[in-house]
């Protein structure tokens, strides 16, 4: 009997290709001694998309065909055969492994001939295959073993020719031939030097790594020679030596480490190698911003913000928490403004963000454009002054200058004793004072200039209709309203008396009148009068704006309110009224 030490010898072949069709793969002439075992090593493959979940196959004798009726060898689904091969022959492939190696025992000559395999993979889905072994029943022991057996290629061994695998390697041959009605028995045995390639059986797959954190990579060969183990990146070598096995330990990675590494194995009969990605995981740098940051009214503005991370991070480009662009998983973004406006001027934000950290930077973007003067500018009457509020949006900061055309006079910001100007972000709020002006509202024309143009603006009067009760203020309405109940009592009364008297030539002689006069001085209060006087004169000169003021007349009503408290309506502030001042130009 022919055999192995640890496993029959004819399990000693070499794997099949894996093609994703049909096919077999057998030893075309086989030879065996009569009264002896043999093992006929087999292999088959089909389309891989059809996966089917058991795998049965039958050996046929001397015919491929099932409608020919050929005898059964061996049959997985019902273990039927015909009568020849009962208790003779066995499977010692695993079909779902695709290992349909045959193991025929107690051989004799009927035995001889030609032996076909079909797959039946349920359904429609069975192939007998073409390919075929013819066994040849001998009785004359011959083993002859090659001084140098390399895997996949083809040898010669007592007579049987096989393509050793891998696996062989190290193995026991065994032969033992023995004649009937003898005593006459040969035996031997031989070890088996398969030599072969390296093929690499163990390497990391894909490996992620957060940065700063440690990586070992591994790599592990089979072959025969032991091989030389090689690791490289981007084709420098970074570790060597001649061995089943090899590490390469990276400290601290960086995303600097980041890529593709290569183990090679190679001996005397071929090389193998196989490569693994290191992918190093990092929050994002600080984005970079190129574009324009200084740009006029119109243009178009075009901004780019990147940055380096992995996994690729979401960037998002904002101004005063309102999102304008936002990209995923990408490394730049773009942002167009097609023409920009004053309002599009401010500081806008780049984000880029992963899983492991956050990063920001922030951007100024400047509009130039031509002043704007706001509606919100005005003329407004408060005690004896009115002040002109100009409110101007522009960039660069413009200048500013009031008009007076009534008086022909121009005064601008560098005149601070009546100008006073501030400037908050784009805006510019010039104040125009002007003191001890008359009921009339005068004119006032505010003009705001730059290097992208000029604006022009009269400013609206708040509140004219009211300037005249804002001079008098509420005790003088209060006094003045005295005064017309006080007329229209003394004219009933006159007229009351005429009719009594039938009279034409009434005189109100008993009647006091009501003291209008500009000549007319207060009782009691002749220093407040003088003062006011001086007060007056010394503000001409504010009221012409370095112009020749008109001259005003002053006329003084007074009444007795029995010094009720009462309140100003300018500075909300509690007096007590002895008299009421009326100003009339």
């Amino acid at each position: 009997m022919i055999f192995l030490a640890t496993l029959p010898l004819f399990w000693i072949m070499i794997s099949a290709s894996r093609g994703g069709h049909w096919g077999a793969w057998m030893p075309s002439t086989i030879s065996a001694f009569e009264g002896t075992c043999v093992s006929i090593p087999c292999r088959f493959d089909f389309p891989d998309e059809l996966r089917p979940a058991v795998v049965h196959g039958v050996w046929y004798f001397n015919s491929p065909y099932p409608k020919n009726y050929p005898p059964v060898v061996f049959k997985s689904r019902t273990q039927v055969v015909h009568e020849s091969f009962q208790g003779r022959s066995r499977l010692l492939g695993d079909l779902g492994l695709r290992n349909c190696t045959l193991l025929l025992s107690t051989l004799s000559p009927e035995l001889g001939g030609k032996y076909y395999f079909r797959g039946d993979l349920g359904g429609y889905n069975q192939y007998t295959f073409s390919e075929h072994s013819v066994l040849d029943i001998v009785n004359t022991p011959n083993i002859v073993v090659p001084p140098e057996v390399v895997a996949g290629t083809e040898v010669e061994v007592s007579l049987l020719h096989f393509v050793p695998t891998r696996e062989a390697n190290g193995h026991r041959l065994g032969c033992q031939a023995a004649f009937p009605n003898t005593t006459l028995q040969f035996e031997g045995y031989a070890s088996l030097d398969v030599k072969y390639p390296p093929v690499i059986v163990e390497m990391n797959s894909s490996v992620e790594a957060i940065e700063g954190s440690h990586v070992s990579l591994l790599c592990g060969a089979d072959s025969n020679p032991p091989p030389l183990l090689t690791w490289m990146r981007d084709g420098m070598v970074l570790r060597e030596a001649v061995a089943k096995s090899l590490y390469l330990d990276l400290e601290e990675v960086t995303p600097g480490e980041d890529g593709v590494y290569a183990c090679l194995a190679e001996n005397a009969y071929g090389q193998d190698n196989r490569t693994v990605e290191l992918s190093v995981m990092y929050a994002p740098w600080k984005p970079t911003v190129n574009g324009t940051v200084v740009a006029v009214e119109g243009e178009t503005v075009s901004i780019l913000c990147s940055t380096q991370s992995n996994p690729d991070p979401i960037l998002t480009i904002f101004k005063e928490k309102q999102i304008l662009a936002t990209v995923i998983y990408e490394s730049q973004l773009q942002l167009e403004l097609p023409a920009v406006t004053p309002e599009d001027d401010g500081e806008y934000w780049c984000v880029a963000e992963n899983q492991y950290g956050q990063r920001a930077t922030a951007f100024n973007l400047s509009v130039e454009f031509a002043p704007i003067i706001l509606l919100e500018s005005h003329c407004a009457a408060a005690r004896d002054t009115v002040q002109c509020l100009c409110v101007v949006k522009s960039n660069p900061e413009p200048s500013v200058a009031f008009e007076l055309p009534s008086r022909n006079v121009t005064v601008n910001e560098t005149e601070r004793e009546f100008v006073y100007s501030e400037r908050s972000g784009l805006l510019l709020t010039s104040i125009l004072t002007i003191r001890g002006q008359a009921q009339a509202p005068p004119r006032v024309i505010c003009t705001s200039r730059n290097l992208y143009g000029t604006q022009s603006l009269e400013l609206p009067f708040q509140g004219a209709h009211r300037l005249m009760w804002a001079k008098i203020g509420p005790v003088g309405a209060v006094v003045a309203f005295a005064i017309l109940i006080a007329i229209v009592c003394y004219i009933t009364q006159t007229r009351r008396k005429k009719n009594v008297t039938e009279s034409s030539s009434f005189s109100g002689g008993d009647n006091p009148h009501v003291l209008y006069s500009p000549e007319f001085r207060i009782s009691g209060a002749p220093d407040k009068y003088e003062s006011e006087k001086q007060r007056l004169g010394s503000e001409r000169r504010l009221l012409g704006l370095r112009g020749e003021s008109p001259e005003l007349d002053l006329s003084y009503s007074h009444s007795d309110l029995g010094k009720r408290p009462t309140k100003d309506s300018y500075t909300l502030t509690e007096e007590l009224a002895e008299y009421a001042e009326i100003r009339v130009k």
